[in-house]
This record gives C-alpha cells, sequence and structure tokens, in this order.
C-alpha cells in the first residue's frame, strides 16, 4: 500500500511526494543502493563503478534531489566561504574591490562574506568576531595597522592582509606601493610645469598608516626637484571622502593660498577638490590641475575625467584570494608569512592634460574646417 505523501517509481521503490525535498535515502531506494553508496557517488569518491554511478545519478535527476553542498562541505571541514572585511562599502574603492575578491573566489567555487569593520576604529577586533561566522578563511583589508595588532591576527583561520607589512605579522600580507605610486602621481604635476602643488589626505593627527606612506611620496617628488614643502599646502583631513575633499579644497581658496596642482590620496577626495574648484570660478585643469588615487568607476565619467592611479584592483583580489585558498589548502601547517606588493599605473584623463592642448589628429583636420 502507498500511503499519503508517497509516490510509486518505475522500480517498486516508494519515495515521498506531494512537494516534499527528496532526501539522500529516497535516492537510495530509487537506485536500488545504500545510503553510503550514495553519499560516496555525491562526494566523488572514486571508487564507485560507473555503473553505480550511472544509477545513482540517475535517481538524483528523477527525484530532482538537491544536493547539500553545506553538510558535505562541513564533513570535510570545510565551508567554502572565505570573509572579506573592509572599513566601508559607501566608499567606492571598498565596493568595487568587493566585487572583484567575489568574482575571483567564484572561479574557485568560493563563497564570499562581507563583512564592514568597526566605526570605533577598533578594526582589528572584527578578525576575531569573524570566528562567529562558518569561514574557511579571512581577506582583511584594515585602515591602518600597527605593532600593536598583530596579536590580533593570530587566529585559528587563514588571513590575508590587505596593507602595508607590519612586522612579526603572522598573516600574508599584499600591499600596494603607495609612497612610489604618489610620487609617480606628483612628478605627473610637475612635469606640466605646475609648481604650487596642494596635497589632500594627510592625517590630522600626524602621519599613520597609508596617509603617511602616500605623504612620503609626494614630499619625495617634491624634494627630487629642489622644492620646499610648504605647510599651507598640506590640507588635513579626518575621512577620505568627497565632502572631505571639498572643505579642504575650500578652506585652502578661502585662505588665500595658491596654488596650481592637487595631489589626492584618494579618487573621492579627487572628485570632492574638483566640485569645489568649479564651485568657485577655476577651470580644471587649466587653472589647476587634480590627480587622485584609486581609478575607481566614477573617476572615468567625471567632467573632466580624473586622471589618478590606477592600483591594478583585479590583480590585487586574485592575488588575495589565491594567498588565502594556498593557506586553507595547506591546512593549519605552518610558513613563513609571505609579503606581495602589486604593480601600478598612471592613468592620465582630461583633469591635468588640457583636451584643447591636445594635438589634433591629421585625420580630423578636414572636419574641423568644414
Amino acid at each position: 500500500m502507498v500511503r499519503s505523501g508517497q509516490r510509486r517509481v518505475g522500480n517498486g521503490a516508494t519515495v515521498r511526494g506531494n512537494g516534499s525535498p527528496a532526501t539522500m535515502q529516497d535516492v537510495a531506494r530509487l537506485a536500488g543502493v545504500s545510503v553510503k553508496t550514495v553519499s560516496n557517488v555525491l562526494s566523488g569518491y572514486e571508487h564507485v563503478s560507473t555503473r553505480m554511478h550511472d544509477r545513482v545519478m540517475s535517481a538524483v535527476t528523477e527525484l530532482d534531489y538537491e544536493i547539500n553542498i553545506s553538510a558535505r562541505n562541513l564533513r570535510s571541514g570545510r565551508t567554502k566561504v572565505i570573509g572579506l572585511a573592509v572599513p566601508e562599502l559607501s566608499q567606492a574603492y571598498f565596493a568595487e574591490l568587493a566585487d572583484a575578491v567575489i568574482r575571483a573566489a567564484k572561479a574557485h567555487d568560493y563563497t564570499v562574506l562581507i563583512e564592514q569593520t568597526s566605526s570605533d576604529n577598533d578594526e582589528i577586533a572584527t578578525v576575531a568576531a569573524m570566528r562567529r561566522h562558518a569561514i574557511d578563511g579571512l581577506i582583511f583589508s584594515p585602515i591602518a595597522l600597527g605593532p600593536g595588532d598583530v596579536s590580533g591576527l593570530s587566529v585559528d583561520f587563514p588571513v590575508v592582509v590587505l596593507g602595508d607589512w607590519v612586522e612579526g605579522s603572522p598573516a600574508d600580507h599584499i600591499t600596494l606601493p603607495n609612497t612610489a605610486a604618489i610620487r609617480t602621481a606628483t612628478e605627473h604635476l610637475l612635469d606640466l610645469g605646475r609648481c604650487r602643488i596642494a596635497v589632500v589626505g594627510a592625517h590630522p593627527e600626524g602621519p599613520v598608516g597609508t596617509s603617511a606612506l602616500r605623504f612620503n611620496g609626494y614630499a619625495d617628488a617634491l624634494t627630487a626637484r629642489g622644492i620646499v614643502i610648504s605647510p599651507e599646502l598640506v590640507a588635513d583631513v579626518p575621512l577620505w571622502h568627497r565632502a572631505d575633499g571639498a572643505a579642504a579644497v575650500t578652506q585652502l581658496l578661502a585662505a588665500g593660498t595658491e596654488f596650481d596642482g592637487v595631489v589626492c590620496f584618494n579618487d573621492a577626495l579627487a572628485l570632492g577638490a574638483m566640485s569645489a574648484l568649479q564651485l568657485a570660478g577655476l577651470r580644471v585643469p587649466e587653472d589647476v590641475a587634480v590627480v587622485g588615487f584609486d581609478d575607481i568607476e566614477d573617476a572615468r565619467f567625471s567632467s573632466p575625467a580624473l586622471t589618478t592611479i590606477s592600483p591594478g584592483r583585479e590583480e590585487l583580489a586574485r592575488l588575495a584570494v589565491d594567498r588565502v585558498l594556498a593557506r586553507i589548502e595547506a591546512g593549519g601547517d605552518a610558513a613563513e608569512s609571505v609579503h606581495v606588493e602589486v604593480g601600478y599605473s598612471l592613468e592620465v584623463r582630461a583633469s591635468t592634460v588640457s583636451l584643447s592642448a591636445k594635438p589634433v589628429p591629421a585625420a580630423m583636420e578636414p572636419l574641423l574646417h568644414d
């Protein structure tokens, strides 16, 4: 007798019906094998005959059985999930970084769980807090990391830090060439003949973290040209948002500070700076040339398009995922932490090079005179 809620299949076996999801026991009954055999087939166990494999998979298809990936991963000690901790998803750079990490992880059949670090500046606490999530490893992008934070990186899952190397760190670090990149950006303005170059992004409380490294690049470029750094051209900002860039430039203008170039420590600051300059009636780049850092999508579509440092975000994401997965595969085996530096490029656009200054291609000249 077939009870309510069951249905009879071709070989005489009965399985649950009425929309109830099929179980592994249902698959075993339909295939005429043990539950263990079904488990072996679904887990990819190599010592299963082709005939047995086909019988089980035929039953899986007929019953529309959904393989419990989570249960299988837990049995193997893996969740196939990595964490990504970033300071602010409202910032375009971190949103685009998260997108790149998700795509890089997906290529390895991993899912990414994103966490926003604490707003009370205790970023390192986020690392330990990630224990409450079932993750195999963590990619951690802090605003700043100091020697006192190193102990917080010693957790029971692999951690890869997107940030500058800290002595004694047990984690792998993937860094941007912050100093060299900002030096290149500053030299670009100097090569264009700009001699009064303001800098936006210095930390109000003095040199710290990424801000300090990028300021060193600015200072190195000026010093190499024999230019003395003018304190009046250094704009301190509490955060690296558009509003902070706009406020910094507005204050420089209100103080009567003369400048013909601005180096900003990220694109958000640069976009805010350009807005403030234009509201003040100044032309970019004719009166003031502006350069940023990050090459976010908005930089290519701003008016004018923003010259910026491109830090190779795709490479950064790929390296980060590769490193954390390598640590996961090592299964906790002790190995020296590694330090990898990605490359960068200067993307020159209209915020530093006037379109009117560019030569007209020969092929276009007849069109201009028609």
